[in-house]
């Protein structure tokens, strides 16, 4: 899905600064994710720097919803572990994970808007 450009203008592209704090809305989710929530860093983000650029807003946007999305499916994972579906669906559904941030933030450094599949957008 494409996101409407200003009324008459093209495709803007992003500044270096723009580009790397979507970078880091990505990337740095996943590196949080060891420690914390992978949740906080794409909110952080998107507090600091998403009211200056739109888009470090969408790509943390994005992130935010895909790591909102991701904490439920662990868990739901996780609690299927009990019924043995867990044990393939949990390390399926992480390959998966890593592979988006990865995807995420590759586009993010070329300037490009990525939308992550399997992702409810509650967050707008």
């Amino acid at each position: 899905m494409s996101y409407p450009y200003p009324s008459g203008a093209g495709p803007v592209v992003p500044r270096d600064d723009e580009r790397n704090w979507a970078m880091a809305s990505h990337v740095l989710s996943f590196v949080s994710a060891w420690f914390a929530l992978g949740l906080f860093a794409p909110l952080i983000v998107l507090l600091v720097k998403g009211g200056g650029s739109a888009f470090v807003r969408r790509n943390a946007v994005e992130s935010l919803n895909f790591q909102i999305n991701a904490l439920v499916y662990t868990v739901v994972f996780g609690l299927l572990i009990f019924l043995g579906i867990g044990l393939v669906l949990l390390p399926l559904y992480g390959v998966f994970y890593v592979g988006c941030v990865i995807l995420g933030t590759v586009r993010a450094s070329q300037g490009v808007d990525y939308r992550y599949p399997l992702t409810l957008r509650l967050v707008s």
